[in-house]
């Protein structure tokens, strides 16, 4: 009977945290093609800010920075806030939590292929 408990569990633990590690991976490699567009794409030294952030050793400002960029998206009706701020820190801290990345890489695409429906429209 423990052996049943504890197989379920295992199973109900890497369902949440998004199956196999080969999904893992892919979801980490599409990430990182989302930043390295990104970088290309931002203007002057915003791309070179969002590749420093990407280096492993700068988790201990990465996350905080996703954290703070987070809540001031969700209060983005005080003026100095905005709603910019959430898909930013969202992707911010994708980078470490990877039950994140497939969510975001996900909305990022939709995202992306309705601003070009858009602008060819």
């Amino acid at each position: 009977m423990m052996g049943m408990v504890k197989i379920r569990v295992d199973l109900i633990l890497s369902d949440k945290n998004g199956g196999s590690d080969g999904s893992h991976q892919k979801e980490e490699t599409r990430l990182n093609r989302r930043f390295d567009q990104i970088e290309q794409r931002a203007p002057g030294k915003l791309g070179r800010v969002f590749a420093a952030l990407r280096r492993p050793s700068m988790a201990f400002v990465r996350i905080p920075l996703g954290v703070i960029l987070v809540i001031g998206g969700v209060f983005s009706i005080l003026p100095f806030l905005g709603l910019w701020m959430l898909p930013i820190g969202l992707l911010l801290l994708a980078i470490d939590l990877p039950f994140l990345r497939g969510p975001i890489n996900r909305v990022a695409l939709w995202v992306e292929r309705k601003w070009n429906v858009w602008r060819r429209g």
